[in-house]
This record gives C-alpha cells, structure tokens and sequence, in this order.
C-alpha cells in the first residue's frame, strides 16, 4: 500500500480451499480472495463502504470470470488471477502456485481491480525467483519493477520499497 496505508492480511485453510482476507486501511477497503486447493483464485469479493460487495468475481479456473449474478467479463478473459492496486498480498498471491525454480521466470495475466473506480484491466504481470526467498515482478501497466522477500509460505515479508511486514503481537 501507499505511505499512509496499512493492510493487514490473513490466510486460512477453510473447507477444501484457502481464503486470503485483507482490509486495507487508508483507502478503507476489505477483500475476500477464495482460493482452490492449487492455491488458485476461484471467487473475489470486494467491499468498501457498505454491507453488500461492491464487486464480486468468480471464475472457472481456465480463465472466464463472470460477475456473481453471473454477467460474463469478456474482458478478463484469460485473466488467471486478481490484484488490488492497493494490495501487496493480492499482487503476489499467483506467486504460491507458479511452482518456479531459482532463476525462472512466468508471466500471468491477472484482473488488476483499481478500488476507487471498480475499474478491472487485464494485465501482464512477469514473476521471476531470483533466489529460494527472493522474487522481482515487473508489470505491464507500469515500468516499475519491484522486488520482495517472502517467508516459508510464500507470503510477503517485504519490498524494495513497496512494503514491510510488521510482527503481529501475540494476545
């Protein structure tokens, strides 16, 4: 997230399938990320400022996504995964189930969700694992590449200069 956000993020294995949640403070949206088994995404819920989702995406897994009230997105065709703009953990979730080697790269095509406008593009994101640990993502839409740091469960620890994970408290 920007400066003045935080997200705060968990992963949960819940009936068959793992469920990435997320609220991201400082532009005030939760999202709700239904994962399969293969740790690829199946449905995407996101909610701003009301009860009901501002928008809810469901996909076959061979790359049709449709609106939950089943209105087909012709333009996600293709689309793998989705990432928030403001979200670190979404951009790097496709990361858990690319299966790459140390010095291989993958390009997936993901449904980037812009939270303020609900505008949803298809575009390019190219993963590479520099080291056990260690990954670079380059996107399409930007020249910007980012390199991060992630933990035994492929989960973001930190960025270059994207983000910064900080220890939950125990209670």
């Amino acid at each position: 997230p920007g400066n003045d956000s935080t997200e705060r993020f968990s992963l949960r294995w819940d009936n068959g399938g793992w469920v990435a949640e997320g609220i991201v403070d400082g532009v005030d949206v939760h999202y709700v990320l239904r994962l399969g088994a293969d740790g690829r995404t199946r449905q995407f819920i996101l909610f701003r400022d009301l009860e009901e989702p501002d928008l809810w995406l469901v996909t076959d897994g061979t790359g049709r996504w449709a609106e939950m009230n089943g209105a087909e997105r012709q333009e996600l065709r293709g689309c793998r995964e989705v990432a928030l703009t403001c979200s670190p953990s979404t951009t790097l979730m496709p990361i858990r189930s690319l299966g790459l080697a140390v010095g291989d790269s993958a390009t997936v095509r993901v449904a980037l969700i812009d939270v303020e406008t609900l505008a949803v593009d298809p575009v390019d994101h190219t993963y590479s694992r520099l080291a056990e640990r260690h990954w670079e993502l380059s996107s399409g839409d930007t020249d910007r590449v980012v390199r991060f740091a992630v933990d035994e469960h492929d989960l973001l620890v930190e960025s270059s200069d994207w983000y910064r994970r900080r220890p939950t408290p125990l209670l």
